[in-house]
């Protein structure tokens, strides 16, 4: 029987439309070695590690009259090189560009009838750089079968192409079910678990209210599901996206840690909370001593071992958590102080993964527990807060696609129905890299935003040296 998609799976699918494409992505660039690193040797590299990831090659099938959720079955007309494909900036190529190049990729839906992933090599850059631009939809990636394509062509040394003695056997699609057959079983599953019925009805639905009592249950009761503040966040949004970029030393971020208390992820909060104030201020609307922004905070907690699941992955266990960003408090430090408070509650409730857990995952997880975010924040009621922030931690050490070095991370995430803003953050070999979605009309000044980011920590930053 062909792999049915779960009733989340399948939601994401249903729910998507021409606003709110339901991919993933990244951006990472890497410093081009001497003896170069082209599109073929980057095709190359990525068929060698797609046998990790065998969902890369199936594609998504529904069943006649939606008797049943949707099955993944081999797409027996695979082309590695639609999926992988070449880019280039005139140039040299400036960040600029490529954040509009992202911006662009990122609206664009990707091909129902196909895999739901592509990933492209952007040449051009300055200084000998290229970059790779991911997209993968979230029906894909659970975290327990199936990670993101970018966690796993990347190594902790140069790879040397070993094609040659790889002893990877061919791949040979599996031959697709009929259509009677896809009926036969939706039927068989029907008899075997009524509520599967109901739970296929209700992806189809969109029962977003569902989601938002499952998530009121989730936290036990620690936060309440009362609508989020409206503002310039939470307004209709188009198909057409802006990409913003923003980068600061780890080694500052610990700096305010250490002085301050606290963790990492509430630096980083703070940062945005700061930046957020600003950035209102800018638009000249009223921020009053008591203003609050609500951030849905996706956080990895522990899980048992899922059968089935990919070796050192820790499970698809992420659960969001709402925070209320004080953005109408002046002091920086006063904002994070409240940011610890509220965050330590959390922390408490669940059995948390910490930072030193995650870096011990096989290959580069931000990409995977980033999709996983997006996973979870979607799954509720958008009514219920006014933006996205996930943040994970990556090595610490440099990584290398091929024998080309990673020299920054971006993560790209997408935005849900009526929210204009996304913020993905992933540290990274001493850097802290914030990658800023919003909805090209809404926010047109993304990028305003993106250099407040580096503003807010050079204020709490300033404290500190006092």
């Amino acid at each position: 029987m062909p792999d049915r998609l779960s009733a989340l799976d399948a939601s994401f699918l249903y729910l998507e439309d021409a606003t709110t494409p339901m991919h993933v992505g990244s951006v990472a660039v890497f410093r081009k070695p001497r003896s170069g690193f082209d599109y073929e040797q980057f095709v190359r590299l990525m068929e060698q590690r797609l046998p990790m990831v065998p969902r890369y090659r199936q594609k998504v099938v529904q069943v006649p009259g939606h008797l049943a959720r949707p099955v993944w079955i081999d797409d027996t007309d695979f082309d590695l090189t639609y999926h992988v494909r070449r880019s280039a900036l005139p140039k040299p190529g400036n960040s600029e560009q490529l954040r509009e190049l992202v911006a662009r990729l990122v609206s664009r839906p990707l091909d129902k009838d196909r895999p739901l992933w592509e990933a492209y090599l952007v040449e051009g850059l300055a200084r000998g750089h290229v970059a790779l631009i991911t997209k993968t939809h979230q029906a894909m990636v659970d975290g327990v079968r199936t990670i993101d394509i970018a966690q796993v062509i990347l190594d902790n040394s140069p790879y040397t192409d070993h094609t040659a003695d790889s002893g990877e056997e061919r791949w040979l699609p599996r031959h697709p079910p009929s259509q009677a057959k896809l009926v036969l079983d939706a039927v068989a599953e029907t008899v075997q678990s009524p509520k599967a019925v109901v739970e296929n009805a209700r992806a189809v639905a969109g029962d977003v209210l569902t989601g938002a009592r499952r998530f009121v249950s989730s936290v036990g009761g620690v936060v309440t599901a009362r609508p989020a503040a409206s503002g310039p966040l939470n307004v209709p949004i188009g198909n057409q996206r802006r990409f913003a970029m923003a980068r600061v030393r780890l080694a500052d971020v610990r700096a305010v840690r250490a002085a301050h208390g606290g963790t990492v992820n509430d630096v980083v909060l703070a940062m945005v909370a700061g930046a957020l104030r600003g950035w209102l201020l800018s638009r000249g609307r009223e921020v009053t001593s008591s203003a609050q922004v609500r951030a849905l905070v996706p956080l990895a907690v522990r899980d048992e071992e899922v059968d089935g699941a990919v070796p050192g992955l820790l499970g698809n266990r992420v659960t969001p958590y709402l925070v209320d960003l004080p953005v109408g408090e002046p002091s920086a430090v006063v904002r994070l102080n409240h940011i610890s408070h509220a965050m330590l509650k959390h922390n408490d409730s669940v059995r948390s993964v910490a930072a030193s857990a995650l870096l011990r995952v096989t290959g580069f997880a931000p990409p995977t527990l980033h999709s996983l975010g997006a996973r979870a924040a979607n799954s509720f009621s958008n009514r219920i807060f006014n933006l996205v922030v996930t943040n994970v931690p990556g090595s610490q050490q440099p990584l290398y696609a091929g024998t080309a070095r990673m020299t920054e991370m971006y993560p790209v995430m997408p935005l849900a129905r009526n929210q204009a803003l996304a913020i993905g953050v992933t540290s990274y070999d001493g850097g802290v890299y914030f990658g800023l979605t919003g909805d090209r009309d809404a926010m047109s000044d993304v990028d305003v935003l993106a250099r407040m980011l580096e503003e807010s920590l050079e204020e709490l930053s300033m404290v500190v040296r006092a």
